[in-house]
């Protein structure tokens, strides 16, 4: 019995892919974690921001 030769990993990512149903707009991020580490640090950017501020402030008064 002959050995089938298997698809490239290429070839294989991609029939993955065309399976896919498109995605739609505003409702999907690419990368689910992603997603999260983003919104995480973006609240921890905004969060050092407030915490330096209010120190600026009380070091004026």
């Amino acid at each position: 019995m002959a050995r089938q030769k298997r698809k490239s990993l290429e070839e294989r990512i991609a029939d993955r892919q065309a399976q896919r149903p498109p995605l739609k707009e505003d409702k999907h991020f690419e990368h689910g974690p992603a997603k999260w580490l983003f919104v995480a640090l973006m609240v921890f950017i905004v969060l050092i921001h407030l915490v330096g501020l209010v120190i600026v402030m009380m070091m004026e008064t």
